[in-house]
C-alpha cells in the first residue's frame, strides 16, 4: 500500500491501517530512541510519545518528504526534548543528593571498545549525535536527514564530519 493511501486510511480511523502505520515504523523509532537514550524504559516512552504525536499531527502531513522521514523528525524532537527533561531532573537530584558531584564525571574509557564507543557517542552534542546515528546507524541519506531535521544538506554533511572527527579523537584517547 502506498504512503498516501495508508495516510488516508489512517485519517479515516481504519484500525488496520493504524496498525500497519505503527508496525512499519516502530522498530526504527525504537532503535533511534534506544541509541540516543541508552535506556530501554526511556526508549519505550519516547517511542510511544513519538507515535502519539505522529497520529495527532498526521492531518498536517503534506507528503513532501517520505513518511518515514517525517516520523523520524518527530522522533528526534520527542527524544531530544525528553532527554533534556531527564537531564534536568537528574541534575536536580544530583545537586540535592551530592552538591559536589555536579559536573565532576570521570568519563575515562574502559578497556572495551564498546564502552569507549558509547562514551564517545554520549560526548557528542545532540545535533552531532542525531546526524551520526541517523546516517551511520540507521542508514538515512543526507537529504533525508536534512528533511527530518529541517536543516540544509550541507549542514547535515558538516555535522557528520564533525561527529566523525570528535569520535576519532575520543577513541584515540582510549
Amino acid at each position: 500500500m502506498d504512503e498516501k493511501h495508508l495516510v488516508a486510511r489512517v485519517l479515516a480511523r481504519d484500525a488496520e491501517a493504524e496498525r500497519a502505520f505503527y508496525e512499519a515504523h516502530v522498530d526504527r523509532v525504537y532503535r533511534l530512541a534506544y541509541r540516543m537514550a541508552g535506556d530501554e524504559a526511556l526508549a519505550e516512552d519516547f517511542t510511544q510519545d513519538t507515535f502519539l504525536r505522529a497520529f495527532d499531527r498526521l492531518p498536517g502531513f503534506r507528503g513532501e518528504a517520505r513518511l518515514s522521514t517525517w516520523i523520524h523528525s518527530i522522533a528526534v524532537s520527542v527524544i531530544l526534548n525528553g532527554l533534556r527533561r531527564v537531564k534536568r531532573r537528574r541534575d536536580r537530584e544530583t545537586c540535592v543528593e551530592h552538591p559536589d558531584a555536579l559536573g565532576h564525571r570521570n568519563p575515562g574509557p574502559g578497556p572495551e571498545t564498546r564502552i569507549g564507543l558509547t562514551r564517545a557517542i554520549d560526548g557528542l552534542t545532540d545535533k552531532l549525535r542525531v546526524v551520526l546515528l541517523m546516517h551511520d546507524l540507521e542508514g538515512y541519506t543526507h537529504e533525508e536527514i536534512a528533511g527530518a531535521l529541517g536543516i540544509p544538506v550541507g549542514t547535515s554533511k558538516a555535522r557528520l564530519s564533525r561527529a566523525h572527527d570528535k569520535m576519532r579523537r575520543a577513541l584515540a584517547a582510549c
